[in-house]
């Protein structure tokens, strides 16, 4: 014969409540320290009795796990995930394959491939869609070329420049500023005229080898000294 089943509900008998709890908590324990080591779970069982000794389990630190339990009292409760069962699954991949095939025949289309079967209202719009698309290229290749072109013209002016630009050499400087004295100090000229003659008529940019006129040289005055004392 099988057990019959028992009706839950408090056992008045003080003797029997006293066996039957020592059973049902030895059970209890067991279950729970089964239950940590087969799931790897953290496991901790908390028994007062009704004359309020206490009885206890716990598969790690009972501290660490009631701490643990008390923050995820105080923060807000993780959704579980949802569980979806296989055919459901199998219609969401279905669906994705789908729309993966339309993108793929929308994709042709814009090339000019498989348009048959295409209706009027689709072949305008993919129509409209390649116009917008060639204006965007036309404008874009618009604006690469001007920044080419003005990336060139700053190039060629700075080459210009850089062959053009040349300072004048000091040698030159200098016997026009020796001429523009000499005419001051004959007073034949006033110095503004005589400096802007200088350099408008008797400027002279001819290559001259040797000291500039008008300077003696180091040597020549030791040669006139020694003619003079001889």
């Amino acid at each position: 014969m099988g057990r019959g089943k028992i009706e839950i509900k408090k056992i008045e008998n003080s003797n029997s409540r006293q066996v039957t709890f020592s059973k049902r908590r030895g059970g209890l324990l067991k279950k729970a320290r089964e239950l940590a080591v087969l799931c790897d779970a953290d496991v901790a069982v908390i028994i007062f009795s009704s004359t309020g000794r206490l009885f206890d389990f716990s598969s790690s630190d009972m501290k660490k796990i009631l701490s643990r339990y008390n923050k995820c009292q105080d923060s807000p409760p993780v959704p579980a995930l949802e569980y979806k069962p296989e055919e459901q699954q199998h219609e969401e991949v279905d669906e994705l394959k789908e729309e993966i095939l339309k993108l793929k025949s929308k994709q042709l289309q814009l090339l000019g491939k498989d348009l048959t079967g295409t209706g009027l209202q689709e072949l305008r719009e993919i129509e409209e869609q390649l116009t917008e698309g060639l204006l965007s290229v036309k404008e874009r290749k618009k604006v690469v070329l001007e920044n080419e072109t003005l990336r060139r013209q700053v190039q060629e002016f700075q080459g210009f420049l850089s062959t053009t630009n040349f300072p004048s050499p000091p040698y030159i400087q200098y016997q026009l500023m020796e001429k523009c004295n000499s005419t001051i100090k004959d007073g034949s000229r006033s110095p503004e005229t005589t400096c802007d003659n200088c350099l408008d008529e008797d400027s002279d940019t001819t290559l001259h080898l040797g000291p500039p006129a008008g300077i003696r040289t180091k040597k020549a005055i030791e040669t006139e000294t020694h003619s003079s004392s001889s």
